[in-house]
């Protein structure tokens, strides 16, 4: 495995500035030469002109958050990561690769959830080079392989999990975003880490229903809210009637037996979980009338 060596090279700039004095000599040299008709000179001037222009093809530029990785020969030898203008050996081919923080959004991917339902799902991942070795010699395209291993772990995740959780112990991708965006992003990072990409944030971005489910999966919702709404219902309407019953006891408002309290029970509920308002009847009698 190849590993990330710093060898930002010599300050370009002194040396841009000996090199161009080295040229006006040697242009100096060869019309003084030419003048004079002194061959050693002359042949001094032929010679000297190639060999500055030939040390000219080393200098590059840096730029901020940028980095240029060295090779001679095929040899990886450093990258150069101080911005500015450097010079390095003129016979180093330099290949640039961007540092700088970058993003995509992912396709939107048909799977199947942890349950088997089909479900549309896809991400935002943000990333950036922090090994320019690796990133360069490691994979191929390190930016197609950053694309096509963040949507496999995405389809992975994507099993790993229902799309909606049916009682508070089960996580799923639309309640515990939070959980499912962490699990991403360290999806994405083991696959990732051999390519020198750091991983620094995971989320995702759509998530529904495939269509040919959408409809009854939607049905299903509904369903489940009214019964949770139900459930609430009753269990304060219980409350009340117990309520009820007990204070009714102990201020002795009224004696009930048995059957007059079940009477009031299916009364109190009735009128506490009806959709609709109850409809009052008078009872102008007796309470046993």
């Amino acid at each position: 495995m190849v590993r990330e060596q710093e060898r930002s090279g010599v300050a370009g700039v002194p040396v841009l500035v000996v090199l161009i004095a080295a040229a006006a000599a040697s242009v100096y040299l060869l019309v003084t030469a030419i003048r004079a008709e002194d061959v050693p000179r002359l042949v001094a001037a032929v010679v000297a002109i190639p060999v500055v222009a030939f040390l000219l093809a080393g200098l590059f530029v840096v730029n901020p958050n940028e980095g240029k990785v060295l090779q001679l020969f095929g040899k990886y030898v450093g990258t150069a990561r101080v911005p500015g203008l450097r010079w390095a050996n003129p016979f180093y081919s330099k290949r640039r690769v961007s540092l700088r923080v970058r993003n995509f959004e992912s396709a939107h991917l048909k799977v199947n959830d942890a349950e088997g339902n089909p479900i549309e799902i896809a991400a935002v991942v943000v990333w950036k080079v922090v090994d320019t070795a690796e990133a360069v010699f490691e994979v191929d395209d390190f930016e197609n392989y950053v694309h096509v291993q963040s949507e496999a772990a995405l389809r992975n995740l994507a099993t790993s999990y229902a799309y909606d959780a049916h009682d508070d112990t089960q996580k799923s991708l639309r309640g515990h975003t939070a959980e499912v965006a962490d699990h991403l992003r360290h999806e994405i990072q083991d696959r990732l880490a051999k390519a020198g990409v750091e991983v620094m944030e995971a989320r995702i971005s759509h998530l529904a229903y495939a269509p040919e489910i959408a409809a009854a999966m939607l049905q299903r919702q509904q369903a489940g809210a009214i019964i949770a709404a139900r459930q609430r219902i009753v269990e304060g309407a219980v409350g009340m009637v117990e309520m009820a019953l007990e204070m009714l006891s102990r201020k002795a408002i009224v004696s009930l037996d048995e059957e007059r309290k079940a009477a009031m029970v299916s009364n109190l509920l009735v009128v506490l979980c009806g959709e609709r308002g109850a409809q009052p009847v008078l009872n102008t009698g007796t309470i046993y009338q």
